[in-house]
């Protein structure tokens, strides 16, 4: 209107319409906890690095994760990362020298799976925190809620050698929650422990898990095609929500009057799937299923970063390659229900030969986080007796460089590169052996154990005062 009357000469630029003069008030800004994206880490790290010297660690066998072993080989490490890696280096002038003549050294060991912290030992039901299963949809929940940082676990885990871990809650559910990423520390509270820039992730289950959970509530899902339902409803619901607080957004940004959709903790996690932000971790057993998620996935628009137990996956390699998804399971971990029939020992082998693909051994136990190097020797020697040729450099990788992959952490560790976080283990023997056990674990460089020396073999307060305290 206001163009219209300039045009016929009626307005007049000194004294412009009561139209021109209208403007939008600015919109008020939503209370504190209101808007979804106004603090989206609610909860942030405060890890901080233990203090380090510049050390150079010479002449051991060193598998790099990167598929590549160098005999000899010295990793420099300052400020917590891996300065250089290589074959007879020099040492420089003020750094640490450490012997690790005769032994072998890899990256920090990274479980994908664990539910350290939140099924804390010991096991009682006061400690049984990780499946909130009153409804099949439950990704308002953090796993880290229920991380309990003194559960000794943790350093029975570090003598192992991980350094870093993904704390998942329990398979109960269809989604059940967020998961989180930990460096591998004693610490007070599970913020300390927080990876820094790690993602989260989600932990969705298919399979016999939700269906048994809830069909024996006598409500759903209570079948395979129940299960189906459930996320497809669960994914509708995150995409409207989505669509409405970008409508919202819009309108306030073209300075138009709008009401803010109600918050949904568990929306908002399901909507930060679909932005991308959050990777899905995915419990599912059967190649069949696997595939149908796959479909889900692509009909929502997100993607599944890995399946986990994933026994059958062998069936859909190249199904699994071709879409960019790591497998993270066990070597001789079937036949405990119908859907675990089929699993065999070369699984991760058969996996990682496909052109693209991404094995990961992980535990989903306190004691077998304890030998996730023994557990990828046997993976490793079932796929050689399959006809498979398979170096361990390459096999090193299935629990250093691609649970890091799997869980989004890659860019800061997995593999000993320049640049990465200083986290290294040093072997008595070939870490494929039997007989490998951790002379030294590193954490961004610094020493967080020790065999050989007490002052580096950390206990928890609940350890402390306990009967066997003490006893190596």
């Amino acid at each position: 209107m206001i163009a219209a009357l300039a045009v016929s000469g009626c307005a007049s630029e000194t004294a412009p319409s009561k139209t021109a003069q209208v403007s939008a008030a600015p919109a008020k800004p939503l209370l504190p906890g209101l808007d979804p994206l106004a603090k989206a880490d609610a909860f942030p790290s405060t890890y901080r690095p233990m203090p380090s010297r510049p050390i150079a660690v010479v002449g051991a066998s060193v598998f790099t994760g990167t598929g590549t072993l160098i005999e000899n080989g010295t990793v420099l490490v300052k400020d917590g990362k891996v300065e250089a890696v290589g074959a007879g280096l020099a040492v420089p002038a003020g750094y640490d020298t450490v012997d690790a003549r005769g032994k072998w050294v890899t990256p920090g060991l990274i479980d994908a799976h664990s539910h350290l912290g939140v099924y804390a030992s010991p096991s009682v039901p006061a400690n049984s925190d990780g499946n909130e299963m009153t409804n099949p949809v439950t990704a308002e929940v953090w796993a880290e809620h229920s991380v309990w940082p003194q559960d000794p676990g943790f350093n029975t885990a570090r003598i192992g050698g991980v350094t870093s871990l993904l704390i998942l809650p329990g398979s109960g559910n269809l989604i059940g929650g967020r998961g989180v990423i930990l460096r591998n520390i004693p610490a007070r509270t599970v913020q300390d422990m927080k990876f820094p820039g790690a993602p989260y992730v989600l932990k969705m289950a298919c399979g016999e898990n939700p269906k048994r959970v809830y069909g024996a509530k006598g409500r759903a899902p209570s079948t395979r095609m129940g299960n189906v339902a459930g996320y497809r409803a669960a994914w509708i619901n995150a995409q409207d929500y989505q669509r409405r607080w970008d409508d919202y957004r819009a309108k306030i940004a073209k300075g138009e009057k709008a009401e803010p959709p109600k918050r949904d903790l568990a929306l908002d996690t399901l909507s930060g799937v679909l932005r991308g932000e959050i990777l899905v971790e995915n419990h599912c057993y059967r190649a069949d299923e696997m595939a149908q998620m796959i479909d889900i996935s692509k009909e929502f628009g997100y993607h599944v970063a890995a399946f986990h137990h994933a026994v059958e996956a062998y069936k859909i390699a190249d199904l699994l390659a071709e879409n960019h998804i790591c497998i993270a399971t066990w070597a001789n971990w079937w036949g405990g229900k119908m859907e675990m029939l089929d699993g065999i020992e070369a699984n991760a082998a058969l996996v990682d030969a496909a052109k693209g693909g991404c094995a990961v051994i992980k535990s989903d136990d306190p004691d077998l986080i304890q030998r996730l190097n023994q557990e990828a020797a046997e993976a490793l020697a079932a796929g050689r007796a399959a006809g498979l040729t398979i170096s361990e450099a390459d096999a090193i990788k299935w629990i250093t460089a691609n649970p890091a992959k799997a869980i989004g952490i890659d860019k800061q560790t997995g593999s000993l590169e320049p640049g990465k976080r200083a986290d290294l283990v040093i072997w008595d023997h070939d870490p494929f052996s039997i007989y490998a056990r951790t002379d030294q674990v590193y954490l961004d460089g610094a020493v967080a154990y020790d065999r050989h020396d007490p002052r580096y073999q950390p206990r928890s307060d609940f350890d402390l005062g306990q009967p066997g305290e003490g006893v190596r």
